[in-house]
């Protein structure tokens, strides 16, 4: 794989660009591989890298239905924060955090991270007393944030409106280290990567079903025939239950739709990240100029990767309340993700009835933003077969002994 550089760029302007190469490979599937990942998402190309890198399996088959990054990696609002409240959440997000910060050096691809901070509004007493709990338990967790005043808010952030008309900005929750990042670069980093240490992409194959002997699991039935493997990692987001339902288990998951939708382009105005929990809305301004923004999930469980104007009409009425100059803008595009979601808002990293198959799933609205630390940990789980520090609370179990990490409101409403 050649390296890419100011030098590489120079050179190829003189051959008129003739000379780059495809970024990954597109193989024929072999007949095994010691692992396979089903889900050429984020979070599954990130696993196979650190497979890769940090435990040296790379006879590995990463598998698509459909197209490398056309779920939910390329449906996101690319918001990257670590500041959670509690300590196993805590920990994974802001080891993908630190991770993201060095990932372009690390692929040798620019992924334009842009650590332009992130701030959580407080627009009731109620959300104040919260987000001081949580300054309070990052600091212990070793997550530097901090609860800012209204000045500093809108110092940070001058087109945002503090003084209400239904809730004044009492505050926020600010991390400074917390930005954004490229989604597509993402996915095509790792997958890049992937395929430089030999793994195998292979896109529109789908999976069928499941075998297994023994209690254990021996390789996938696709649409490109049977693939045998030692070891399955299920990273499929949405459409996780339908797969361990193949292999024979329930997951204790649901799938609804979370929509986005940008603006037209306009001249930079904002530099910050902000998210309104209160009046449900959050927003930030992408390098072309378009205003990113977001709400919250579809009230109903559904697969739908469209948008509805019901939420158009509830997401851009808290936004304009918000950001007044907003108003007069025209909705360029809008679109939804298939979220899987728990009974804790937080994900199963996780060993599965049968044996030698892993399950990463659950991320909900905040699956982006943990796509290294993910990766990270699920390498850990599949190479080993027993969890790392990461991993060990997100066990799929934790349900059924009451162990919850409850973050309803941190990745359930704020993403």
């Amino acid at each position: 794989m050649k390296r890419y550089s100011v030098f590489a760029i120079a050179r190829e302007a003189l051959r008129h660009h003739m000379g780059w190469e495809r970024a990954w490979a597109s193989p024929e599937p072999k007949a095994a591989y010691d692992a396979i990942i089903v889900g050429a998402g984020g979070h599954g190309l990130a696993t196979a890298y650190y497979l890769g890198k940090n435990h040296g399996i790379t006879n590995v088959a990463i598998i698509e239905k459909g197209w490398l990054g056309g779920g939910n990696t390329g449906r996101n609002t690319t918001i990257i924060r670590s500041n959670y409240l509690q300590d196993p959440s805590a920990a994974i997000y802001e080891k993908s955090r630190s991770l993201y910060e060095t990932l372009s050096q690390d692929l040798n691809y620019n992924v334009m991270f842009s650590p332009r901070g992130v701030m959580m509004l407080a627009q009731t007493h109620h959300e104040v007393r919260g987000y001081l709990r949580t300054q309070h338990a990052n600091a212990l967790q070793g997550v530097a944030t901090e609860f800012i005043s209204p000045a500093r808010v809108k110092e940070l952030c001058p087109i945002l409106n503090i003084d209400g008309p239904r809730y004044p900005v009492l505050g926020a929750l600010w991390q400074a280290r917390g930005g954004t990042g490229r989604h597509d670069a993402v996915a095509w980093g790792y997958a890049r990567a992937c395929s430089d240490m030999g793994m195998h992409i292979i896109q529109n194959c789908e999976v069928k079903g499941v075998r297994s002997e023994g209690g254990k699991v021996t390789g996938v039935d696709t649409t490109k025939g049977f693939i045998g493997c030692k070891k399955l990692g299920m990273v499929v987001a949405g459409h996780s239950g339908q797969l361990a339902e193949m292999a024979g288990f329930r997951l204790p998951i649901e799938a609804v739709a979370l929509q986005a939708l940008v603006s037209e382009p306009i001249k930079p105005c904002m530099d910050v990240v902000v998210m309104a929990n209160t009046v449900h809305g959050y927003m930030s301004q992408s390098d072309k100029g378009e205003m990113v923004i977001g709400g919250g999930t579809d009230g109903f469980n559904n697969y739908t990767q469209r948008g509805s104007f019901h939420h158009i009409e509830e997401t851009l009425r808290a936004l304009v309340e918000t950001f007044p100059m907003l108003s007069r803008l025209k909705m360029l595009r809008q679109w939804g993700g298939i979220v899987d979601m728990t009974g804790d808002r937080s994900p199963l990293i996780s060993k599965t009835p049968l044996g030698n198959c892993f399950i990463n799933c659950g991320w909900g609205t905040g699956g982006f933003k943990a796509i290294p630390g993910s990766g990270w940990a699920m390498a850990d789980l599949i190479a080993r077969g027993e969890p790392g520090p990461l991993a060990e609370a997100f066990n799929m179990w934790r349900f059924k002994e009451g162990q919850f990490i409850d973050e309803s409101v941190a990745a359930g409403v704020a993403h």
